[in-house]
């Protein structure tokens, strides 16, 4: 019987630099952490970096709105702008932006090219 979600995963090239953007830039907590993989905590979701052995992330068609496949995590912010500075300062790619009456939203790529989002629902705007 299936009793929970474990955890979701990207894949990264380089594993120090992937744990830095998500423990210091993105506020995960680390969990546990060894060359081939990495968990990391935030506000109850756990999240593994899982290592390619050095090779390169395979990319997914991309645009301002997301990934075209496979699943994307999207982290909630309470101030859009403020996240976009510090990850632009930690470099992240921004992929798109929108301003919207439902709220504000952040495409972006980590580091090592993952998509996630981040989303400022209009309830906490």
């Amino acid at each position: 019987m299936i009793t929970g979600v474990q955890d979701v995963y990207y894949n990264v090239e380089d594993m120090q630099r992937a744990r830095a953007f998500y423990t210091e830039v993105l506020g995960f907590r680390l969990v546990d952490s060894s060359p081939h993989w990495t968990s990391l905590e935030l506000d109850g979701l756990r999240v593994g970096l899982h290592w390619t052995e050095g090779g390169p992330v395979p990319r997914t068609a991309r645009d301002g709105h997301g990934a075209h496949a496979g699943a994307t995590l999207t982290l909630r912010s309470d101030d859009v702008a403020a996240d976009r500075a510090r990850l632009e300062a930690a470099g992240a790619t921004i992929l798109g932006a929108d301003d919207a009456p439902w709220g504000q939203m952040l495409v972006f790529e980590d580091p090592e090219g993952n998509v996630l989002k981040l989303m400022c629902p209009q309830d906490i705007a």
